[in-house]
C-alpha cells in the first residue's frame, strides 16, 4: 500500500497508476466507464457482477448532452449515435382537455445541442466494448456482501464465501440497493411497466419524447430509442405508470382492461398496445429516492445509483453515473495523493448531484403522485411560465444535465483524448455526430 501511494505521487507520465489496482463491484453503467478510464491510466482492473452473463436491466433512457460529452471520451459516442434516436424535444399534454403541459427542447434552433435516446442493451454493448478494448473481463456469478480491510489493503467479500483482493479502491456501482451503500432512502410509491416495441410508421414525432397524463397519477410515455443491436427495425419505449403496491393486482387483471386504460388516456397508442401479447411483454421498474452524504467510504467509491438514486422523471440517471466515473478520473489527474483524490471526487460531484436530486424530490409528484392539487398547479401555473423565455433556458439546461456546470468542474485537470468542448453560450456542451 505504501508503495503504490508513492507511484501514485510520482506525477510520471503513464507510469504513475501503474502498480495501483481496483475492484469494480457491478457491471452496470458507472461499473464499465470507471473500470475502462482506470484501465487506461495503468490501473490492474478486476469487474465483478452478480449476473450469470453480460446483461443489461431496462428499456430505454436518454442520454443528455453532459453523459454524450463522457461517452465521447470513452470513445463510445459513435456506437451511440449509430444505433440511438436523436432527441429535440419532451412535450406532453393533459387529459381530456388536450392542453399542452410540458413542452421543453434542449436549445435554439440551430444551437446542435440535443439529446441521444438508446435502448439500455445498446449503451451496454458500447461500455462493455470500450471496457474490453482494454483487455478487462467481467468475474460473473459474483454476489458481493461486503469490502474487508485486510492484510495488503481492500478485499470483496461475496456472499458465497469467496474473498477476492487485495485491492487499493473499490468501485461501487452496484446500484440503489448496493449491499456496500446501506443507510436512508425511500422507495417511492410510484413505478412503471416499460416494453421496447416497434416505432409505428406514423402518428408520433419521430425526436421527441412525449408523454400523457390524467392529473399525476397516471402517465403513459413514448420515447424513440433507435435500432437494437443486430436489427433494423426502429424502436420506441413505451412506459406506464403504476404503483408499485398495485403491480400484483395488475397482473391479475385481464389484459386487455388495461388496454383500455391506456387507450382512453391515449388513443393512438394503439400501436403499441397491439404488439403487447401477455402481461409478461412488460417489464416493472421499482424506483427509490436516496443520497448518500459522503460519496467515499475509506478506499470505497459510490458511483451512480449507489451515490444517487431517484426518479427517472428527469432523464438524468445513466448520465449522472457517466460523470460520477468521469469526475473519478479527473481527481485522480488533479491529485497525486490517492485518498486526496478521492476527497477531490467528492468535492466536484457534490453541488451537482445535490441540485438534481432536489430538483427531482420536487419535480417528481407534479407527473407522479395521488395528488390532484399539485396535477392542478402544473396545468394552470407552471404550464404557463414555461412559456417565459427565461424559464425555457432554465427548463433546457436542466434536461441536459447542465445545471450546476458539472462538466466545467472537471476542466481543471488535463484529458487526454478527446477534450471537451464549451457551447458558444458559454455553457457545457459537446460537438458530436447526429444519428
Amino acid at each position: 500500500m505504501v508503495l503504490n501511494r508513492l507511484m501514485l505521487s510520482t506525477g510520471q507520465s503513464g507510469m504513475r497508476d501503474m502498480t495501483l489496482s481496483a475492484a469494480i463491484a457491478g457491471a452496470g453503467i458507472a461499473g464499465l466507464a470507471a473500470a475502462t478510464l482506470l484501465a487506461r491510466r495503468g490501473w490492474r482492473v478486476e469487474i465483478f457482477d452478480k449476473s450469470p452473463a453480460p446483461a443489461p436491466v431496462g428499456s430505454g433512457l436518454i442520454l443528455q448532452p453532459v453523459g454524450l460529452a463522457v461517452l465521447n471520451r470513452l470513445g463510445c459516442l459513435q456506437a451511440i449515435s449509430d444505433r440511438g434516436a436523436r432527441i429535440d424535444r419532451l412535450f406532453g399534454r393533459v387529459v381530456p382537455s388536450n392542453r399542452i403541459v410540458l413542452d421543453v427542447r434542449y436549445g435554439s434552433p440551430g444551437s446542435g445541442k440535443h439529446g441521444i435516446a438508446v435502448h439500455r442493451d445498446t449503451l451496454f454493448r458500447a461500455l462493455l466494448t470500450a471496457a474490453r478494448h482494454e483487455g478487462l473481463a467481467i468475474t460473473h456469478s459474483s454476489n458481493v456482501a461486503s469490502v474487508v480491510q485486510g492484510r495488503g489493503g481492500e478485499w470483496l467479500q461475496m456472499i458465497d464465501g469467496a474473498r477476492h483482493g487485495p485491492f487499493d479502491l473499490v468501485i461501487d456501482g452496484l446500484g440503489a440497493r448496493s449491499a456496500l451503500s446501506p443507510g436512508s432512502g425511500r422507495e417511492l410509491s410510484y413505478g412503471a411497466l416499460w416494453a421496447s416495441l416497434d416505432w409505428p410508421a406514423s402518428g408520433f414525432m419521430d425526436n421527441t419524447l412525449e408523454q400523457r397524463y390524467e392529473y399525476a397519477s397516471c402517465m403513459a410515455g413514448v420515447l424513440p430509442i433507435g435500432q437494437p443491436a443486430g436489427s433494423d427495425v426502429r424502436q420506441a419505449a413505451f412506459f406506464w405508470s403504476i404503483k408499485q403496491e398495485h403491480f400484483d393486482s395488475w397482473r391479475r387483471v385481464p389484459l386487455d382492461q388495461w388496454k383500455e386504460a391506456v387507450l382512453r388516456v391515449w388513443p393512438q397508442a394503439i400501436a403499441f398496445v397491439d404488439q403487447i401479447a401477455s402481461h409478461d411483454d412488460l417489464v416493472m421498474a421499482r424506483y427509490r429516492h436516496r443520497t448518500r452524504r459522503d460519496p467515499v467510504s475509506g478506499r470505497t467509491v459510490h458511483l451512480g445509483d449507489s451515490f444517487h438514486a431517484t426518479s427517472p422523471q428527469l432523464g438524468q440517471g445513466a448520465n449522472m453515473a457517466l460523470l460520477d466515473a468521469l469526475a473519478l478520473d479527473t481527481a485522480l489527474d488533479m491529485q497525486p495523493d490517492l485518498d486526496t483524490a478521492l476527497g477531490e471526487y467528492a468535492r466536484m460531484r457534490a453541488t451537482h448531484v445535490w441540485l438534481y436530486q432536489f430538483i427531482s424530490l420536487v419535480f417528481t409528484p407534479f407527473y407522479q403522485s395521488d395528488s390532484r392539487l399539485v396535477a392542478a398547479l402544473r396545468d394552470h401555473l407552471l404550464s404557463p411560465a414555461s412559456r417565459l423565455a427565461p424559464v425555457q433556458w432554465l427548463l433546457g439546461g436542466m434536461v441536459a444535465g447542465e445545471l450546476g456546470y458539472p462538466l466545467r468542474a472537471m476542466r481543471a485537470a488535463p484529458f487526454r483524448g478527446t477534450p471537451l468542448a464549451q457551447g458558444r453560450d458559454g455553457s457545457d456542451a459537446i460537438i458530436f455526430p447526429s444519428p
